[in-house]
């Protein structure tokens, strides 16, 4: 079995996004830290996070994950932009210490001209700057789909990154199944040869997370465009395949696709009749 949920919005609390989930009939989610283009967050209240955390006890869910915003970027060119996504990023984890023992997501970032071997360096700076040993939340660095400067786009930058860290436990990866497809990845036709490249290359005891979205782009287009499972260029039979691998045994699956609540209901449901 996986566990299986989709991306909620924060605005009511965390309390209310574990109720909203268990109305949804999964049994994990994920959330915006702060507004994913302008980089503000809301105060943390302990009573709403001690709520939350009853729910997912209560409920039996699997681990939750975070997601940073879109403007976090610790290889941008800029210095700024830099710093400021350091702060982001300690302030983040911070946060999460109410939530423990749940996973925080991030896009590796975009070297915006530098060079990836730059852009590498300054985002492993940046975590061993922000990462401390007594943390309770493992940091993912996601998959990416190779649009424009963004770093992550094969597994072997995601290594030189983990390479790069002095915390490396605090580390794993989320599998992001669009990201993946766009990037060049044949999860359809060759899921194993997949596999067995990230196992060879990163290790699959990294593997924490993925993000299940289908695509609506070919293989190999760069482009990361998300669609509804099925509805996509990977395809509801590929998507199965994948989900019921025993690789992905236990681990939390996010549904990132262009829907409405009602439509996460159905794809939840639909998942999980691959299993039961």
């Amino acid at each position: 079995m996986i566990y299986i949920g989709c991306h909620l919005s924060v605005t009511n609390g965390y309390e209310a996004m574990g109720c909203k989930m268990v109305e949804f009939g999964g049994d994990t989610f994920s959330w915006f830290t702060r507004n994913p283009r302008g980089g503000k967050s809301k105060d943390i209240v302990t009573e709403d996070a001690q709520a939350l955390n009853r729910i997912l006890s209560e409920n039996k869910f699997g681990k939750l994950v975070a997601h940073a915003s879109y403007t976090m970027n610790l290889c941008s060119a800029n210095a700024d932009t830099r710093i400021s996504g350091r702060d982001m990023l300690k302030n983040d984890l911070k946060k999460m210490e109410f939530l423990p023992n749940q996973y925080y997501n991030f896009h590796p970032g975009s070297h915006t001209g530098q060079g990836a071997d730059i852009g590498i360096k300054q985002i492993a700076d940046g975590l061993n700057e922000v990462l401390w040993p007594e943390m309770r939340t493992t940091v993912l660095l996601e998959t990416m789909a190779g649009k424009g400067s963004e770093i992550g786009r094969s597994f072997e930058e995601i290594r030189q990154i983990i390479d790069l860290v002095e915390l490396k436990d605090k580390l794993g990866v989320c599998f992001d199944t669009c990201h993946i497809w766009d990037a060049g990845y044949d999860i359809v036709g060759d899921l194993d040869g997949v596999l067995d490249q990230f196992d060879r290359i990163i290790g699959l005891d990294r593997l924490k997370a993925v993000h299940f979205n289908d695509s609506k782009n070919e293989r190999g287009s760069g482009k990361d465009r998300h669609e509804k499972l099925g509805q996509g260029m990977i395809g509801l039979e590929a998507m199965k395949r994948f989900a019921v691998h025993p690789v992905f045994e236990g681990l939390p699956f996010i549904l990132e696709t262009p829907n409405d609540n009602e439509g996460y209901v159905q794809e939840i449901a639909t998942v999980k009749s691959w299993f039961y």
